[in-house]
């Protein structure tokens, strides 16, 4: 009863974020945005989304999906990265503002946030005559764990 009455919850949740961004509340929507929900520390590129949405018995085409997120996208609900060459991800917005790092032997990605490096960029950028009002900071990094759970 009560997983009912979560997803229940959920589903109303989703149906109104949709509705504030100005979307109809379709099922290919209410299914991306849960799907960036429920995993909302990820990364997804919409080859992804479609794969895990092929995998849970989803019938929703890859063309859709592009079209979903870049809907969400110019909503404001995910931003966009392009953290490889021709690739991009998109992960939810408004988590507050992050840096990455990004694996360049597995693909992984990580968030960070040093305030150290903020104040430097601010100061940096006030010592040329510029107010910083935005910036994506990516490392590409390699993992130096032995046993890196993300190398396939």
């Amino acid at each position: 009863m009560t997983n009912r009455m979560d997803f229940t919850m959920r589903d109303a949740q989703i149906n109104q974020e949709l509705k504030s961004a100005g979307l109809k509340a379709t099922a290919p929507r209410r299914k991306i945005l849960e799907l960036f929900q429920v995993n909302a520390e990820s990364h997804w590129s919409a080859e992804d989304v479609y794969k895990s949405l092929l995998e849970s018995g989803d019938d929703i085409g890859l063309a859709t999906v592009y079209r979903v997120l870049t809907q969400f996208e110019q909503a404001g609900l995910l931003s966009r990265h392009h953290f490889e060459a021709g690739k991009s991800t998109f992960e939810l917005s408004g988590g507050g503002h992050h840096d990455h790092f990004v694996c360049l032997n597995c693909g992984h990605v990580e968030e960070f946030f040093d305030q150290e490096i903020e104040d430097r960029q601010n100061m940096l950028a006030a010592q040329h005559g510029f107010k910083v009002k935005a910036h994506a900071l990516y490392l590409y990094v390699e993992c130096t764990r032995e046993a890196c759970p993300n190398r396939k």
